[in-house]
């Protein structure tokens, strides 16, 4: 069985101040996920499907969907504020503007998913490698397996010079994910690397293993997703801005012993666009792989 690739495409790009997801950074227009949905049927994934918000439809098939989808089984499906809400949530959360974070998206495209899947952000650059290695666990995995995955970057490969990101700060025990804390701040201060917590600063080594998004479940982990989502929603219907988020449903799949995350790692280096400074550099780094052989000139055929 061919794993799926979960793709979150959905976010609004406050900080980088356009849809990124769908900006060009190719010698032909490719987008970012042009590469990603490559990687993925090169290392095995049989299907892509998009998270994406309604409002920019249009733009996404003319700029990306279209085109993988010529080369590629791919669908997408939709994530608003008020999916997966009742009427009456719906009327609580009516200051709510944008959608409720990755772990909804997920919840999204319970749908469309039937077999073992990988999920990756739409703004990050992941590498080769890390979706052969999740592909090559997935394949290996039943749809009821309670044996989950993800990949693992160290944190100084995974930094922007150009503001501070967001990590999950992950604990290893025996191979497996032992924990995952969110660090919603994390940047460079001269030449050390703070985590801002809101009530007090942290420095970090650079060489904690952390999170990108990048994690691999069977369709049993829906169960957790859903029993998460529910209360999540319960005590936050009210709040503008929270978010309910992948990492905090991984590291309860961990901790409740409902599964287990096995961790794998890559010693890649990231490139993103977290920020508008940041699309020239993928562009340069892009053009290096295409120069150096690793992707063809020519992505897609036409």
């Amino acid at each position: 069985m061919k794993p799926t690739l979960l793709v979150l495409a959905a976010g609004m790009g406050s900080r980088y101040g356009g849809v990124k997801q769908i900006d060009s950074v190719g010698k032909n227009g490719e987008c970012l996920l042009d590469f990603a949905a490559y990687d993925a049927k090169t290392a095995g994934f049989g299907k892509v499907v998009y998270i994406i918000r309604k409002d920019i439809e249009k733009d996404f098939r003319e700029k990306l969907f279209d085109r993988v989808a010529r080369n590629f089984d791919a669908d997408y499906v939709f994530q608003s504020h008020d999916s997966l809400l009742t009427e009456e949530q719906i009327k609580l959360s009516a200051e709510r503007t944008k959608p409720w974070g990755t772990a909804h998206a997920i919840l999204c495209a319970e749908k469309a998913i039937k077999e073992p899947f990988a999920v990756i952000n739409s703004d990050d650059y992941y590498g080769r490698e890390a979706f052969e290695t999740l592909g090559k666990h997935l394949s290996s995995i039943s749809c009821d397996s309670t044996e989950h995955a993800m990949v693992g970057y160290i944190l100084k490969n995974t930094m922007s010079k150009n503001g501070s990101v967001s990590r999950g700060v992950c604990t290893v025990k025996d191979g497996m994910l032992d924990s995952i804390e969110e660090n919603l701040k994390i940047y460079y201060e001269g030449s050390k690397i703070i985590s801002d917590k809101g009530d007090k600063k942290v420095e970090l080594t650079g060489n904690e293993w952390v999170s990108m998004n990048l994690f691999g479940f069977s369709p049993k982990a829906f169960e957790t997703f859903n029993s998460y989502w529910n209360d999540f929603i319960a005590k936050n219907v009210k709040e503008p801005k929270a978010e309910a988020l992948l990492p905090v449903v991984a590291d309860q799949i961990s901790k409740t012993g409902k599964g287990v995350v096995k961790m794998f790692t890559s010693s890649e280096s990231w490139f993103g666009m977290t920020y508008p400074e940041d699309k020239e550099v993928v562009k340069q780094e892009i053009a290096k792989k295409i120069e150096s052989g690793y992707y063809p000139s020519q992505l897609w055929e036409k």
